[in-house]
């Protein structure tokens, strides 16, 4: 393992004085301590932008997109700049509990619906349009909450059901639950659909327009939740956070990973002849009943390696997939309780630990394990991290 870099005085490391972050959080609608959107430099965080229940954020040049995981969900853009958000525009988010939004190369924002099953497309030409020309005509753009803000007018939001299921885990599974997206080397993008376990494929435009290509289905009681592609072009997205390369330019990569939620394991998928997604490799990343452990985030690291955080038994998995397998190389604590999300930066693993209030540091070693946690960044119920690049930061 490695101990990471020479601390500042403070204690937090000194190799991450430059540390520059979004972060979605749960706030009180939602059961969190937050009151919304956080800015972190370095160990500190300000809240920048009020609104209910930002839990997944989606940062594209300077424009900042976050859904408001409320029953009547919706999803908002922001123009991010020194440090603050300017709110741009609302969109419906096409049903309940939006619980991931990332931009799509068709140039349109996919937005999943947990509760209702559903996946919605804005097109982002016909979202930015419509708040340029509101804003000329009264030279205003209400804040976050306001009566007066834009909200982007419906031809611009499509949205698709995803079929009705009812699988194994009776509580969880009553149902679909849509829960992320991501973008193929195809041009079409997969859901995970952890109530009827499955990936929905769609071919997604910028009208926009849906439209379903094909179902790949996974064993019964899998719960998929979140998926990282494994190839060639994966380890060039590590540290530009969530919903950004990973999922929007998969490059080369071949291999999909898929993170069960309800029964501890991870996936590797390959496309057949026919053009269906089949495993090829499965492994348990913990020991024992998988009982209250839930699967979240899953990435694939630099040297190919699939990273994965374990809730309920707090912990961050490292599995190798040399020879198109998957083989747990080690697991370490995730440096708090309910690890929910994390970032790669470079020599650390940041994790949202969505219990404890804060995102804590893990120095990475060479094997690709993390380390105990060095430092913890104070931030109420953290449940997204996206690291900002230097160019977006003015």
């Amino acid at each position: 393992m490695s101990g990471g870099a020479a601390a500042a005085a403070d204690g937090f490391p000194a190799d991450l004085a430059d540390l520059h972050l979004l972060v979605g959080s749960y706030t009180a609608t939602g059961g969190g301590n937050a009151t919304g959107i956080s800015v972190v430099h370095g160990s500190t965080a300000t809240t920048v932008a009020v609104m209910d229940d930002p839990s997944f954020l989606a940062l594209s040049g300077d424009r900042v997109y976050a859904v408001s995981e409320t029953a009547d969900g919706s999803v908002s853009a922001f123009r991010y700049a020194g440090g603050s958000l300017e709110h741009r525009w609302d969109a419906d988010a096409g049903g309940d509990a939006p619980c991931h939004v990332r931009v799509d190369p068709s140039g349109s924002l996919v937005v999943t619906n947990y509760v209702s099953g559903t996946v919605t497309a804005v097109s982002l030409e016909a979202a930015e349009s419509y708040a340029a020309s509101v804003t000329a005509s009264d030279g205003v753009v209400g804040a976050h909450g306001s009566a007066d803000r834009v909200v982007v007018p419906e031809p611009a939001v499509v949205t698709g059901v995803l079929p009705d299921v009812e699988d194994p885990v009776e509580d969880r599974q009553e149902g679909p639950h849509a829960h992320q997206s991501i973008a193929t080397p195809d041009g079409t993008v997969l859901v995970a659909d952890l109530g009827g376990d499955a990936l929905h494929e769609f071919r997604v435009t910028a009208e926009p327009a849906i439209d379903l290509v094909r179902v790949h289905h996974l064993g019964p009681g899998v719960g998929p939740r979140h998926m990282a592609w494994l190839g060639a072009g994966a380890g060039g997205a590590a540290g530009l956070g969530a919903g950004d390369a990973r999922g929007s330019d998969p490059g080369s990569a071949a291999d999909l990973v898929v993170a069960g939620e309800l029964d501890g394991r991870v996936y590797r998928l390959r496309r057949d002849d026919s053009g269906t997604l089949r495993p090829i490799a499965s492994a348990p990343v913990f020991d024992g009943e998988v009982g209250e452990s839930l699967l979240s985030h899953v990435e694939v690291d630099q040297a190919g390696r699939v990273v994965v955080a374990v809730r309920g038994r707090d912990l961050i998995v490292v599995l190798d997939t040399a020879d198109d397998g998957l083989t747990v190389v080690g697991s370490t604590s995730c440096g708090g309780v309910w690890p929910r999300h994390f970032a790669q930066v470079p020599g650390y693993l940041l994790v949202a630990n969505q219990m404890s209030d804060a995102i804590a540091v893990l120095p990475v070693g060479e094997d690709g394990v993390p380390g105990e946690a060095v430092a913890q960044i104070a931030v109420g119920s953290p449940a997204c991290i996206v690291p900002v690049p230097e160019g977006a930061r003015s």
